[in-house]
């Protein structure tokens, strides 16, 4: 393999399930007739998986073949790789992300058997007004007596989902339909989407104001900035239950776990860092917004224009404020010129734009939210192989907000607070 492979290689991001597909392969009922499959497609540098039998007649063998893949255009070459080949014929292929989520991810499902009549009439009417009646003579029993005290409204505009931008609130159902199943799957907590059609702060508001009886806490997901800000706070205002920003306090979160679990390996205290946060978004103000709260030392913000600093143009509230807080040093400068002497740099931005080199020569320790592609370029600029471009004892860690929901305590903690308490802390 030549050099010049040998960087294509290591440079390439490793394949996974988000980009896997499975092929129905017929092929002749001879020894050796899977080896040349097996060996296109790891000349293809692609990750062989499962090989299923699915029936063998007269003379040819059937299988399912599972390969995961780095994308699209990898899976493409793949599946052209095998269908050059000789005796081998592809009857279908299948991609297993988007198998999963026909028909949608999530559903409703009855807690309670309605077996017999008596079970209908004590579940719905008559039984059921007796209930009705309960509530109206003490609302508070709702969040006993209702699916108010375990149930959370996802609300999205599908203005900023993952790194892809502004694609809508159809484009954002597949997100948020996943956020539910993590509410569920590892906290229990019961979860419903609800991605609206408008981009008007007063009428999102308004929105889920109207639709606060029915739930116990408020998920904001994937709302643009600054206006998330905004939404967030006359929410918080208006009322007496839990509303939550992923984006922001997920993220926030996720990112301060990190670097304390750095800060120990590498033996400092968070008032010795000096850290730059490249991207100004919901993400990058919340992180540095906790990291400043926590005692960092000093943090720099850095947006498309450059470093944030007191009494630069083109901000909104928020980031002014944060570009003139006591503990936050504002330059003026691209932000690449703002990583030299940063002790660690942490990624809240959209895809690929900064490459993995520059912040590897300076920085000890990076910390990555992890889109759909990654917000550092793996671009090795001449290395042999991708480890020769970090430091030694380099620590990078990609984070996910969703990390928060993998933990059953945390998310439970999240949403069944106290009926009325502020979430604040």
């Amino acid at each position: 393999m030549s050099d010049e492979t040998s960087n294509v290689s290591a440079a390439r991001l490793q394949p996974s399930a988000s980009y896997s597909f499975t092929m129905r392969l017929m092929m002749s009922q001879q020894g050796g007739a899977f080896a040349g499959i097996a060996r296109a497609i790891e000349e293809t540098e692609a990750m062989l998986g499962a090989i299923d039998l699915v029936r063998v007649e007269s003379g040819e063998v059937v299988r399912d073949v599972t390969v995961a893949c780095v994308d699209s255009a990898h899976s493409e070459a793949v599946v052209r790789a095998v269908r050059e080949l000789k005796g081998v014929r592809v009857g279908s292929v299948s991609d297993r992300t988007f198998l999963m989520h026909k028909g949608g991810k999530i559903e409703v499902n009855p807690k309670v058997a309605i077996k017999t009549r008596d079970d209908l009439s004590m579940a719905y009417t008559p039984g059921v007004a007796r209930v009705s009646m309960a509530i109206h003579d003490d609302p508070a029993k709702a969040w006993t007596l209702t699916i108010k005290s375990n149930t959370v409204a996802i609300i999205s505009d599908g203005t900023a989902v993952l790194g892809l931008g502004d694609i809508g609130p159809e484009a954002a159902m597949p997100v948020m339909e996943g956020k539910a199943m993590l509410f569920k799957e590892f906290a229990g907590v019961d979860a419903f989407p609800l991605c609206l059609d408008t981009k008007d702060i007063g009428q999102i508001v308004a929105f889920v104001t109207a639709a606060a009886p029915t739930f116990g806490g408020i998920n904001l997901e994937d709302i643009s900035a600054p206006r998330c800000f905004e939404i967030e706070r006359r929410l918080r205002a208006e009322l007496d239950i839990p509303v939550f920003h992923d984006d922001q306090h997920g993220t926030a979160i996720v990112v301060l776990a990190a670097l304390l679990n750095a800060l120990r390996v590498v033996n400092k205290r968070p008032e010795d860092l000096t850290v730059v946060v490249v991207g100004a978004g919901a993400a990058g103000l919340a992180c540095a917004d906790i990291m400043l709260a926590h005692g960092v030392g000093d943090v720099v913000v850095c947006n498309r224009r450059g470093a944030l600093y007191a009494g630069a143009e083109h901000l909104d509230e928020d980031r002014a404020a944060l570009g003139s807080a006591p503990t936050s040093t504002g330059y003026g400068a691209r932000p690449t010129k703002r990583w030299w002497a940063r002790t660690c740099w942490s990624g809240c931005l959209g895809p690929a734009p900064c490459q993995r080199t520059r912040c590897g020569e300076w920085l000890p320790a990076r910390s990555c939210s992890r889109w759909p592609t990654p917000c550092l370029r793996f671009t090795p600029r001449g290395s042999a192989t991708m480890s020769r471009s970090w430091p030694r004892g380099a620590l990078t860690t990609p984070t996910r907000s969703t990390t928060c929901s993998r933990s059953p305590a945390f998310s439970r903690a999240r949403w069944r607070c106290v009926h009325g308490q502020s979430t604040r802390k």
